[in-house]
């Protein structure tokens, strides 16, 4: 059990000012791939966004933020650290109980508190916050000198060469009407949410506009069907779907990913982290998209950086994802992505 801090804890709007102190209390968090050093001036010009410092005797303690979405009735919780120093006294659920306090006093609409967290939260946490959804997760290194070779070997695993153009990149206006309705969101999400780089989302019109701001890259393919000629051979039947077709809106076996476009994180120097979210179940649109995003994110960065990337998809493509990492450097971080929610 977590002791209560000696300390008086005051808390006040986060300020670009704070930045520097804040990373000398952040060294080391998700072993070096913190995503908050890349992100924190950006999260301050977020008008949806409220970042706050807890304080004690005039330092910097600890930090948490809140992002609204679902029109206002929901509020995601990112970014929580405390100063090594005041660890294991209490100071989360200080932070914790100021969040519930200023969303009940400044934002009354907001009904639900969600977060992600890895794999075995505490029980303190389950008592609190219910699990909604939860995701695999699969880590890989790929350093700058390594990594035209690493997309080879990817490729040399796809299930067939046509398969490798078989897809389209979406565009706002075919995002929408992807979700137009409430059958694709059954069979791609699970749950219903879109989780886009530990972000959980529903598929809110609102929401989706927000992820459009972001430059995320939206890749959505048909699984292709496979039957026997004659001979007994498989054939690939590839259902294409063309940029700007009416006839956008998927068959139930569809497959989507998004990839968030690739930030520095404090690992090493010229190492970039890149998030590529999955949805579906298909293991060769699985591979199809790993690929397709690497190459992506590979050809918007600078020559010369490394990449470590992470794949959250179905716990029943661990398998599929890590073989096709097989051969390639692990980089072990977590192993599950939950969704937690919280009624407030």
């Amino acid at each position: 059990m977590s002791e209560s801090p000696k300390a008086h804890i005051d808390f006040v709007a986060a300020t670009p000012e704070d930045y520097e102190e804040l990373m000398s209390i952040s060294g080391g968090i998700y072993k070096g791939t913190d995503y908050l050093p890349c992100k924190y001036h950006a999260w301050l010009k977020d008008h949806q966004r409220h970042m706050f410092m807890a304080k004690s005797e005039g330092k910097i303690v600890g930090f948490e933020s809140f992002l609204l979405t679902d029109g206002g009735e929901t509020a995601v919780v990112q970014g929580l650290r405390v100063a090594p120093w005041m660890r294991g006294q209490g100071v989360a659920g200080i932070i914790e109980k100021f969040i519930i306090d200023k969303l009940h006093s400044d934002h009354p609409q907001v009904k639900r508190i969600r977060l992600t967290r890895a794999e075995n939260p505490p029980p303190s946490m389950l008592k609190k916050y219910r699990v909604i959804s939860s995701k695999a997760v699969v880590c890989m290194m790929l350093p700058s000198d390594q990594l035209e070779e690493a997309i080879g070997l990817l490729e040399s695993r796809m299930d067939s060469v046509g398969q490798l153009n078989n897809y389209t990149i979406l565009e706002p206006a075919e995002v929408l009407k992807l979700f137009d309705g409430t059958k694709t969101a059954e069979d791609l999400l699970p749950g219903g949410f879109l989780m886009q780089g530990w972000l959980p989302l529903t598929t809110q019109k609102s929401n989706l506009e927000m992820l459009f701001e972001k430059k995320i890259t939206w890749i959505y393919s048909q699984a292709q069907r496979t039957s026997s000629n004659a001979e007994g051979h498989q054939i690939n039947h590839e259902n294409k779907v063309s940029v700007g077709s009416p006839s956008l809106p998927p068959s139930s076996v569809g497959f989507l990913s998004l990839g968030t476009p690739a930030y520095p994180v404090p690992y090493a120097d010229s190492t970039y982290r890149f998030d590529i979210d999955l949805f579906g179940i298909d293991p060769a649109s699985t591979k199809m998209h790993v690929v397709q995003q690497l190459k992506l994110c590979i050809k918007s960065l600078p020559a010369g950086q490394s990449i470590i990337c992470m794949m959250f998809g179905e716990e029943s493509l661990r398998t599929e994802l890590n073989q096709l990492c097989e051969g390639l450097t692990p980089f072990f971080l977590v192993n599950k992505q939950l969704l937690l929610e919280m009624d407030i």
